[in-house]
């Protein structure tokens, strides 16, 4: 059945301008790390594409190395969005990243030009696009020069291969060191994409500023670490659960009395605990966007609900701080 996109798609979420740059980005984005590789059905990823457009959900967030095997949720997605959303192109933002392991050799990753152009090539190949809103460097290169990585990004730009720059995983020096380097190349960086939660705090130690000083937007991702700020775990470890089957996540990590008593707060907002969490991370107007992941429709439509939730009282982020906060007793 040919896909209509809902029109009311755009009186469903916020969208935030990011940085001071002329794109906005809605206030929950989808990522496709998991979920969307040859190992799952893609009839499933083509229901959750769907409803996340549906839903106001307008940035598909990727990377190289995503799916598995590597490169293969670029190139599902690249299939969808041929057979569904083509004529909805100039309505999306659609990014990806090139820094980590993608193939075999010395140049098969981290930050050289020849790597981060020749994988943005490919990642244009797989996904059948002329171009990529945004293109980041996934994480900074100890050893490569940054004005080469920057370089890189600023000839992805200038080459109409990407209409913006980001960077992920790099640090507030890095940061603001990458942001001088591209504005004296005249391709200001637009974005940075940082790991972010409750019980994440490290951007709240200096790169908020340096991004707010720098004139650039936030998108955070794992808000809900990795799931352990969702109800999944409050009774144990479900055996299909992705601490009981992915590397990225140990069960040793998982604390059920934190989630617990986090869970109890989120319930006297209307809450669950995962859109509190997500709610919680975007209560900085210098975070311009959330990204979630979802392995079906409803985990996803239960997700973006979390826009729809009250503001936070001064009581309630207290004693959010006091569970999860640096100084937060035994933690």
């Amino acid at each position: 059945m040919t896909y209509q996109a809902d029109e009311r798609r755009y009186e469903r979420q916020p969208y935030n301008r990011s940085g001071r740059s002329g794109l906005k980005l809605p206030a929950v984005s989808l990522g496709l790390w998991h979920n969307f590789g040859d190992n799952r059905p893609i009839e499933n990823s083509r229901a959750i594409l769907r409803r996340a457009f549906d839903l106001g959900v307008t940035h598909f967030d990727l990377a190289n190395n995503y799916g598995v095997p590597y490169g293969s949720a670029e190139r599902n997605f690249g299939r969808i969005l041929r057979e569904d959303f083509a004529a909805y192109r100039d309505e999306l933002v659609i990014s990806t990243k090139a820094g980590y392991d993608m193939w075999p050799g010395p140049y098969g990753e981290w930050g050289s030009r020849k790597y981060v152009l020749a994988s943005l090539d490919q990642s244009l190949k797989r996904m059948g696009l002329e171009y990529v809103d945004i293109f980041y460097s996934h994480r900074p290169d100890p050893e490569t020069p940054l004005e080469e990585t920057m370089g890189a990004l600023d000839r992805a730009v200038r080459s109409g291969k990407a209409l913006y720059a980001g960077v992920s995983n790099y640090s507030p020096e890095q940061t603001a060191q990458a942001a001088r380097i591209m504005r004296e190349l005249g391709t200001p960086l637009l974005i940075h994409q940082p790991s972010y939660s409750m019980i994440n705090r490290w951007i709240e130690d200096g790169l908020l500023d340096t991004l707010e000083e720098a004139g650039m937007g936030c998108i955070v991702f794992s808000p809900l670490a990795q799931g352990l700020l969702t109800d999944r775990y409050l009774q144990g470890v479900p055996d299909d659960s992705r601490a009981a089957t992915s590397r990225f996540l140990s069960s040793d990590r998982i604390d059920r009395e934190l989630a617990r008593d986090l869970d109890e707060i989120a319930r006297t907002r209307g809450q669950t605990l995962a859109q509190m969490a997500l709610s919680w991370a975007m209560r900085d107007p210098r975070v311009t966007s959330v990204l979630i992941g979802a392995s079906s429709v409803k985990q996803l439509e239960d997700n973006v609900a979390c826009v729809d939730g009250p503001a936070f009282t001064e009581d309630e982020l207290a004693a959010i701080d006091k569970i999860t906060g640096p100084t937060a007793s035994g933690r």
